[in-house]
């Protein structure tokens, strides 16, 4: 069990690395393709790379708990990167990187009257300052400020903190299910709503470059196949505080890989709201699991 929780956490590590020095390239490859039309390629091929898998390694794929992972998909892929990928259209790769991580402090407010798990005086305060950072960075007195994009990104975050709630119950449920299986079924799942909206909407071709190929296999194999597997397998492992914790290593190679990538630079009410929230946030999971071991 030690060995598999230190398994857990160097994959969390390596996963936070994988997604947030990513963000800046999603933002680059639409300049090749429409966002749901990325969405799509990415889910779709990311769930058939893991069945494939599951046929090398001969493990079972059509489990009678498949139609049970519809929603996990909704929420975790196709939420999560739908309302993520609509974020970097209208705004910095940058800000959705951080303003996606305000996960955590969903999963804490979600949790008061789903699971009744009551907050403290000093976890409220935590949520507090992250409410704080928000307003900073939605800066109501600027008009010019895109409020569309700080939006998306926090449905983005929202969506992601619904999914870690109904995965760690199905982890509770099933705790048998194979790990694999479930995260191929709940990508394939969450990208079925997204090719509904390419459908729908009325989409250019897609600019087939080398550079876009090289950027989509790494979304579908390490950002997708690879980091999903790494997150729920986590959330089986580890206290989902520690998750959230460990994984706020996201956000920061975010910001850093969209300064270095897209030469994005904050504006001082930008610095400030980034500070508040990944301050208040580490905060938060902080008082989390001190309260479980007391």
């Amino acid at each position: 069990m030690k060995n598999k929780k230190i398994l857990a956490v160097t994959g969390l590590l390596l996963m936070s690395i994988i997604w947030g020095s990513n963000i800046p390239y999603m933002k680059v490859a639409l300049n090749f393709s429409d966002p749901a039309q990325f969405v799509f390629l990415r889910n779709f091929f990311g769930a058939m790379t893991l069945f494939v898998i599951l046929l090398c390694l001969r493990k079972p794929i059509f489990i009678k708990e498949a139609p049970k992972l519809f929603v996990l998909g909704l929420f975790q892929t196709a939420g999560f990167t739908g309302f993520l990928i609509w974020a970097l259209v209208e705004g910095g790769a940058s800000k959705t990187a951080i303003l996606t991580f305000t996960m955590p402090l969903w999963v804490a407010l979600m949790a008061w009257p789903l699971l009744q798990e009551r907050l403290t005086l000093s976890q409220w305060i935590s949520v507090l300052i992250v409410i704080l950072g928000i307003g900073f960075i939605f800066d109501p007195l600027n008009t010019d400020n895109n409020f569309r994009s700080t939006c998306l990104a926090l449905a983005a975050g929202f969506s992601w903190a619904i999914g870690t709630i109904l995965s760690k119950r199905i982890h509770r449920k099933y705790p048998r299910m194979d790990l694999l299986t479930m995260t191929a079924w709940q990508m394939l799942w969450g990208s079925i709503p997204i090719l509904s909206i390419m459908l729908l909407m009325e989409s250019q071709s897609i600019l087939w470059t080398p550079y876009f190929l090289n950027i989509l296999l790494f979304n579908v194999v390490f950002v997708n196949a690879i980091a999903y597997l790494l997150w729920f397998y986590a959330l089986k492992h580890l206290d989902a505080s520690l998750v959230s914790m460990l994984a706020l290593f996201t956000p920061i190679s975010g910001a850093i890989s969209a300064w270095l990538l897209l030469d994005e630079v904050p504006n001082s009410l930008e610095k400030i709201g980034f500070s508040l929230i990944l301050s208040g946030i580490f905060l938060l999971l902080l008082y989390k699991s001190k309260e479980k071991l007391s």
